[in-house]
């Protein structure tokens, strides 16, 4: 596209959303319509002043495209601080409310920071590393450079467009008010552009690959892109009340609206939180511990039998409601029947290590992807436990969920998403290795430390709550109040907002170590040329 050509389509932009601004029928549409304007605006600027210059004709296929991706590694370091912070932040509210500050129409209070700090770590801290490593392993693991020219830097800036549109709808108190309180209707009709141009870029790279064969990695990859895509979609299907306004109406409604929910929500779990992040384990371990996959056999059916399974297991979110307990026993034993493929795919993690245990001893960043793989096994057996209906009947709305969500997603995609980090910063800046090795082992302990408080507090307090709501009298009544289950939980609210804390805490280390590494590490020789990673 010429720059031209781009003047006109970035001054459409800029007037239509300026259109848009003045028309706004809600605060948050307005919001974001002048973010709209304000980014367009300044891209149709940054490219006028570049109309006179001479195009950079320089050949770059022979070489990998690698800006992108440090991008979105800056992106994914700098968004996830923002969402532990968000997330430490609610903590301590629910432990002390008087934190939960009504600053103008309670732009700070639980309930708009809650969906805040669920966008902030799933889709800004996990969404870019995904995207990040996603375009760094596809190029190495293809032997080419990434497919579309510049497409790629659209899906970088078109997301963070998204989280900067997203963030702001929830902090002025719009949204969908679904379990992950997904974005307006407009936001969604944004993302499924960027989504879509990242299909074609990931696919795009794979069809030109100079290596006959697909590494597992990418499989792992692509189906995460690919289901995300349905579900997104699927999900998120409304009826603008006024193209000048956030305000939607669903499509589904009542049980259905439920089940499409939940469809969604364990399969991005199961999709963007797992999937995704298995690619990452079997590119980045076998690479950080020099040895091959344990069984590349093993990870085939890993996959196959992952992606099959995974995605019939949302109904077992809905015991004991509208749903019909058929639909609801069929996700339980979709759920519990996945425990074994995910095992599976924890041993062949573990195992790739085989010949390489001493690394454990001296190098901290293999020891936090182990660790993730650990909490991976954890997580994926502690799920499918909590989908059987009698456990279910004592696990469901209290904070034995929370703590379960919580180990996985620090555990397992906090930790991985760490170690990638510090693989990938030196091999992309050409530095020998990480400024510190004893500041990663810091983060290590900080983090780990603080999720295990994190987590244990909230089984604790989970199973306690549990068992409070169902505790009855001789005369069959209900001994304690919802309020006497709030206050008997403060204790652990404390610890887990201390268990964040550290965690917190660890992700700043990690942000300084990293910075350190590209400031003051000496280079090496650029290693940036089409080789396929052996």
């Amino acid at each position: 596209m010429t720059n031209y050509i781009k003047l006109i389509v970035l001054g459409v932009i800029t007037v239509c959303a300026a259109i848009a601004a003045s028309y706004a029928r809600d605060l948050a549409y307005m919001v974001n319509a002048l973010v709209v304007m304000v980014t367009a605006g300044g891209m149709f600027l940054w490219t006028l002043r570049r109309t006179d210059e001479p195009v950079n004709t320089a050949d770059l296929s022979g070489e990998y495209m690698d800006g992108v991706v440090r991008a979105g590694v800056i992106a994914t370091a700098l968004w996830g601080v923002v969402g532990f912070l968000v997330g430490v932040s609610i903590a301590f509210q629910l432990a002390f409310p008087v934190l939960n500050f009504e600053w103008g129409e309670g732009y700070l209070n639980f309930g708009r920071l809650r969906p805040l700090h669920t966008s902030a770590v799933i889709f800004a801290f996990g969404g870019n590393a995904l995207i990040c490593t996603s375009f760094y392993v596809v190029q190495r693991t293809s032997a080419a450079r990434l497919w579309g020219g510049n497409l790629g830097w659209f899906v970088f800036w078109g997301y963070q467009l998204f989280i900067v549109m997203a963030a702001l709808s929830y902090v002025l108190g719009s949204s969908q008010s679904k379990e992950y309180a997904e974005p307006e209707w407009y936001i969604d009709l944004w993302l499924t552009v960027v989504w879509l141009a990242y299909l074609a870029v990931f696919l795009g790279t794979i069809i030109k690959r100079k290596e006959p064969h697909i590494y597992v990695a990418n499989w792992f990859y692509l189906s995460f892109i690919v289901t995300v895509a349905m579900l997104h979609v699927v999900n998120n299907l409304s009826i603008p009340v006024s193209i000048f306004g956030s305000k939607s109406v669903q499509v589904f409604s009542g049980v259905q609206d439920a089940m499409t929910q939940w469809w969604y929500g364990h399969n991005a779990v199961g999709f963007f939180l797992t999937a995704g992040f298995l690619g990452m384990m079997y590119y980045f371990v076998p690479k950080r511990a020099e040895r091959p996959v344990y069984s590349y056999k093993l990870s085939i059916i890993h996959f196959w039998a992952l992606i099959f399974l995974y995605i019939w297991a949302g109904p077992h979110h809905l015991h004991y409601t509208a749903l019909p307990d058929w639909a609801s026993t069929l996700g339980m034993v979709f759920s519990i029947v996945l425990w074994m493929p995910s095992w599976g795919g924890m041993i062949n993690g573990l195992m790739t290590l085989s010949g390489a245990w001493d690394k454990l001893r001296t190098d901290p960043v293999i020891r936090m992807m182990v660790i993730a793989i650990g909490f991976y096994g954890m997580s994926t057996f502690e799920g499918p436990m909590m989908s059987i209906r009698a456990v279910n009947s004592l696990s469901h709305y209290t904070d034995w969920t929370i703590g379960h969500v919580h180990s996985g997603a620090l555990g397992w995609n906090g930790m991985i998403t760490f170690g990638a980090l510090y693989f990938l910063v030196p091999k992309l800046w050409n530095r020998k290795e990480v400024y510190s090795l004893s500041m990663v082992s810091w983060h290590f302990w900080l983090a780990t430390i603080g999720i295990v408080l994190y987590a244990a507090s909230m089984w604790v307090t989970g199973i306690m709550e549990g068992l409070m709501w169902r505790e009855v009298d001789a005369n069959g009544f209900l001994v304690n109040s919802f309020a006497d289950t709030v206050a008997a939980k403060f204790p652990m609210y404390v610890v887990r907002g201390i268990g964040g804390t550290l965690y917190i805490t660890g992700a700043i280390i990690m942000c300084v170590n990293l910075w350190l590494t590209v400031k003051r590490q000496p280079a090496i020789a650029s290693t940036n040329n089409l080789v396929p990673a052996e």
